[in-house]
C-alpha cells in the first residue's frame, strides 16, 4: 500500500442519471461517486481525449498538433489516431488527421431526441422567421446543456449554435431553465457542486445568488440571460413542457445586445417564444 488517494471522476456531470437521484446520493454522503485506479481506464480517457482536440478546434490536425493539444506524447497519440483511422472515426491523408461523421454515431442517440425535437423543429423555424432571430432548442445534461436542434437566422449579425454544441447549464438561458425546474429541495445540493466560474464580467459568481435566480427564474417561467455567456448576446428561454407536466427540454432565442435591449426581448420576444412553446406542447400531445 502506497498510501496514493485514488482518483476519482464526478458523475454529476456524466448526465447519465437525473440530477434529482445524483442529488439525493450526493447529499447521503454516499461514496458510488468515487471510482478507483483499478476501475479507471486511462487509455480509453486518453482516446476520447484525442476525440475532444478535434471538436475545439474544427480543423483537420498534423499527429504533432493533436499531440501538442492533448499533452499525449506523440508515440501514444500516433497509435490512438490510427486506432481511430481502422475503426472509421478518423481519416487521413498521412499527414492531417480529421473526424469522420461516423463519430455522430457515438451521440446520436442521446442528441436525437426524435420524436420530440422533429415534432419542435417546424415550430422554431415560424418562430425565427417571425422575430428574424436565431432559434435553439437544448436539453440537460449532469450541469452541461446540449443544443439538440438549431435554426440560425440569416443577418450581418447573427447568434446560431450548432448542434451538439455543449455549454455550462448556469451561465445559459435555457440552462437556468432546466435547472429551476429540478425540484426545489435539490437546489442546494446542485448549486454546491456546480463551479460558478466568470465566463465574462457579468457573470454571476455568487452561489447565494444564483439560488434566487431559478427561484425567480421558476417563478416567472423564463431566463433572460445578460452577456453573462458572451459579451454583446442576450438570450431569452423558457422551458419545453408535455401535457402531463413533465419537462422535455428549453427553447432559446439568442440575439446581439447591439440588436436589441433587455426590455426588447422581454416585451417583444417573449411572447412569441411562450406562443411557440405551447404550440409544441400542443404537437406533443396529439
Amino acid at each position: 500500500m502506497t498510501g496514493k488517494k485514488p482518483k476519482t471522476t464526478n458523475k454529476l456531470m456524466s448526465g447519465r442519471e437525473s440530477l434529482s437521484s445524483l442529488s439525493a446520493r450526493l447529499e447521503n454522503g454516499k461514496e458510488p461517486f468515487n471510482i478507483s485506479d483499478r476501475d479507471y481506464v486511462s487509455s480509453l480517457a486518453r482516446g476520447l481525449e484525442i476525440l475532444r482536440a478535434f471538436s475545439k478546434t474544427r480543423k483537420k490536425m498534423t499527429l504533432s498538433e493533436v499531440a501538442a493539444e492533448t499533452g499525449i506524447t506523440r508515440a501514444a497519440t500516433r497509435r490512438f489516431l490510427l486506432t481511430l483511422v481502422r475503426e472509421g472515426y478518423a481519416a487521413t491523408d498521412g499527414k492531417l488527421f480529421d473526424l469522420t461523421p461516423q463519430v455522430l454515431e457515438l451521440g446520436f442517440s442521446v442528441l436525437s431526441q426524435i420524436d420530440t425535437w422533429d415534432i419542435a423543429k417546424p415550430f422554431l423555424e415560424r418562430l425565427s422567421e417571425q422575430i428574424e432571430e436565431s432559434v435553439s432548442a437544448s436539453v440537460l445534461d449532469g450541469f452541461d446543456v446540449v443544443y439538440v436542434c438549431g435554426i440560425q437566422y440569416h443577418r450581418i449579425i447573427s447568434v446560431g449554435v450548432a448542434v451538439g454544441n455543449r455549454l455550462p447549464a448556469y451561465s445559459t438561458a435555457t440552462g437556468r431553465v432546466l435547472l429551476a425546474e429540478q425540484p426545489e429541495q435539490d437546489w442546494d445540493v446542485i448549486i454546491k457542486a456546480i463551479k460558478l466560474e466568470p465566463r465574462t464580467r457579468n457573470t454571476v459568481t455568487s452561489k447565494s445568488q444564483f439560488r434566487e435566480i431559478l427561484k425567480q427564474t421558476r417563478e416567472q417561467g423564463y431566463s433572460l440571460v445578460d452577456q453573462e455567456l458572451e459579451i454583446g448576446l442576450l438570450s431569452i428561454a423558457i422551458p419545453v413542457v408535455t401535457m402531463s407536466g413533465k419537462t422535455v427540454g428549453a427553447i432559446n432565442v439568442g440575439c446581439p445586445s447591439v440588436r436589441m435591449t433587455r426590455e426588447d426581448m422581454i416585451n417583444q420576444v417573449l411572447p412569441a417564444l411562450k406562443n411557440t412553446g405551447q404550440l409544441i406542447t400542443q404537437a406533443l400531445h396529439s
